[in-house]
């Protein structure tokens, strides 16, 4: 995690995983068989990784100079079940693309 991207990305995979775990498990309990617990566990353990992701958003948004479209697409990914999961994976196809052509200006 020694990049604003790679920090992003991780945090991007967490929050994501909290997201998918509080609608399809938490939710579900807390509607369907009325216990309630494991919203405001999850609930809580979301939101702080909802606001360390929108931080982090900004910072790779300013530090890698993104597009606005590409910083509102990716807060918008946040609210879409398994949207941080595949912006992980593009990510890291660009991160990769992006390593490769450095290395291939090293070699020239």
């Amino acid at each position: 995690m020694s990049t604003p991207l790679s920090r992003f990305r991780t945090i991007a995979v967490y929050e994501g995983i909290s997201f998918v775990v509080l609608l399809f498990l938490a939710m579900p309990l807390k509607y369907l068989f009325d216990i309630p617990e494991p919203v405001k566990y999850v609930g809580w353990a979301h939101g702080v990784l909802f606001v360390l992701y929108v931080l982090t958003l900004a910072h790779v948004f300013f530090a890698d100079r993104w597009s606005f479209m590409k910083g509102v697409v990716a807060f918008a990914l946040s609210f879409i079940p398994f949207g941080t999961f595949w912006l992980d994976k593009k990510l890291k196809r660009e991160e990769e693309e992006k390593l490769a052509q450095h290395r291939e200006k090293q070699v020239a």
